[in-house]
């Protein structure tokens, strides 16, 4: 069945987060226009914003290590760039 999700076709699928923040030293222009922007809604405490972002990914694996490859991998090659960027995987079920 092409097109069939994974779940209709019994096959095991893994949730996994990819989060990617710029590393501690790079300017983030955007983190500080947010930062503005709050305190500019009169939100007070706000000390610094970092932005980043966050990959909400389905992956059809029954094992976790191999899940957690591909998604490093994956991380590696497109979703981060590791000159500026740290990512995180976390495979949740």
């Amino acid at each position: 069945m092409a097109g069939a999700s994974a779940a209709m076709m019994g096959t095991e699928t893994m949730k996994a987060r990819v989060t990617v923040t710029l590393k501690s030293g790079i300017l983030d222009p955007q983190g500080k226009a947010i930062e503005g922007a709050l305190r500019s809604l009169g939100l007070r405490g706000v000390v610094s914003v970092r932005q980043g972002k966050v990959f909400d990914i389905e992956i059809e694996d029954a094992d976790r290590a191999a899940a957690e490859a591909v998604l490093k991998s994956a991380a590696e090659k497109l979703l981060a760039n590791t000159v500026i960027e740290n990512y995180r995987v976390e495979v949740t079920g």
